[in-house]
């Protein structure tokens, strides 16, 4: 007698345990269900829910795995054990110790992020008596790549357990929630502990070793410097591929552009709504271009360092690519209509660039975005949904005139 085999007999003798939701979520994990969809269906298809979330998860695993390589090497560049003009193809950059670094310091993260949330998920499967629900195995991995590395694991556990029970389990669970969680979990970050989420700093490990101390070394990042009008430091190139400070997952645009293909060629992410935001970034930054070229706003504004900022950089830094490739595209907070993928997409670029630019304190808009536009996802469709409505009934009208 086979594993399976074994496993499905131990699943009909126990199926009316309190507990069996859970031995039931880990079966399901490794084996379909045997349980199908009886009469008319719309979608036949090989795959599940388990098997979608995993292949949004292959997708992040290249930004998580830079991230750590990142986070080291930022922490090298800072205590200058390797220099800025260490060529990308010599021994010192790829320095093992580099991946080391952010291993210790990002694998915790990735931890707790999924302990605290999964034991909270079959805490509420057994209260219930439902099936686990598998949508906070996507959620689980963006929570440690959207917060920054510094972020004390206490608040993430307490961030995560609010996020869960609160921005999901409250409307029904998975599928019923109107907020994107991951992003439901760093707001409460961001409002709870907003000296920890201030988007200017950059952890970098490292104490001041020689006086006894264990104190971090902070550097600007890209945003904060250039929200204080100060200069560009990184070539584009550098803000292409990632070697830049930020959050975990956030840096890479050239591995952030690969996760978006990927999820476009398994048709999970959504094209429409990855390419018109996009659309809407640039269109806001080049009409912020223009103010300055115009000569509407001068160098001693606080919003000049971003608004001079070429408007097609803007997609290089800070957390907009990430957030417009991985969260943006939710299924079940995204709006439903192509019409409206459209519009929404367009409205988070646009309104993402907007207070960015317009909040200094935080400069940083793509949560705050999407997070604005999951609420009105519903009524984009709505009203899209009323538009094919009407013409069709001037249509019918016209056809029987």
């Amino acid at each position: 007698m086979g594993l399976k085999q074994k496993l499905d007999n131990f699943r009909e003798e126990h199926k009316e345990k309190k507990w069996f939701p859970l031995f039931s979520g880990f079966h399901t994990f490794l084996y379909m269900p045997k349980e199908v969809t009886h009469g008319g269906t719309h979608i036949k298809a090989a795959d599940d829910l388990k098997r979608t979330m995993n292949t949004v998860i292959m997708a992040l695993i290249p930004c998580l795995l830079f991230g750590m390589f990142n986070a080291g090497y930022q922490h090298n560049l800072q205590i200058e054990a390797v220099s800025n003009a260490t060529g990308f193809f010599s021994g010192e950059f790829w320095n093992m110790s580099n991946f080391l670094i952010g291993l210790v310091k990002i694998l915790p993260l990735v931890i707790v992020s999924y302990a605290v949330g999964l034991a909270i998920e079959f805490v509420f499967c057994i209260i219930k008596g439902h099936e686990i629900e598998e949508g906070y195995l996507v959620t689980g991995m963006l929570v440690p790549l959207i917060v920054p590395v510094d972020l004390p694991l206490w608040m993430l556990a307490v961030a995560v357990a609010f996020g869960v029970i609160i921005g999901k389990e409250v409307f029904g669970g998975t599928g019923m929630n109107i907020l994107n969680p991951a992003l439901t979990i760093r707001a409460f970050l961001f409002f709870a502990y907003p000296t920890w989420m201030s988007g200017d700093k950059v952890w970098v490990q490292g104490a001041v070793e020689a006086a006894g101390t264990a104190d971090a070394i902070s550097g600007e990042t890209i945003l904060g410097s250039l929200a204080q009008s100060q200069p560009l430091n990184y070539s584009v190139s550098d803000m292409f591929f990632g070697f830049i400070p930020g959050s975990v997952g956030e840096t890479s645009t050239l591995l952030i552009l690969l996760g978006a293909l990927f999820l476009i060629f398994t048709k999970i992410g959504s094209w429409r709504i990855m390419l018109s935001a996009v659309i809407g970034a640039l269109v806001m930054g080049f009409i912020f271009n223009q103010v300055v070229d115009m000569g509407w706003i001068g160098e001693t504004s606080k919003f000049y360092g971003l608004m001079s900022l070429d408007f097609w950089k803007h997609l290089l830094i800070g957390g907009f690519a990430f957030g417009a490739v991985y969260m943006a595209t939710d299924p079940v907070t995204a709006s439903q209509t192509n019409k409206g993928k459209w519009i929404y997409g367009f409205l988070i670029g646009f309104i993402s660039i907007m207070i960015r630019v317009f909040n200094p304190a935080y400069p940083e808009g793509v949560m705050l975005a999407i997070l604005l536009m999951n609420v009105f996802a519903p009524t984009i469709d709505h009203y899209v949904v009323q538009g094919n409505v009407k013409r069709r009934l001037k249509r019918l009208k016209a056809k029987t005139a």
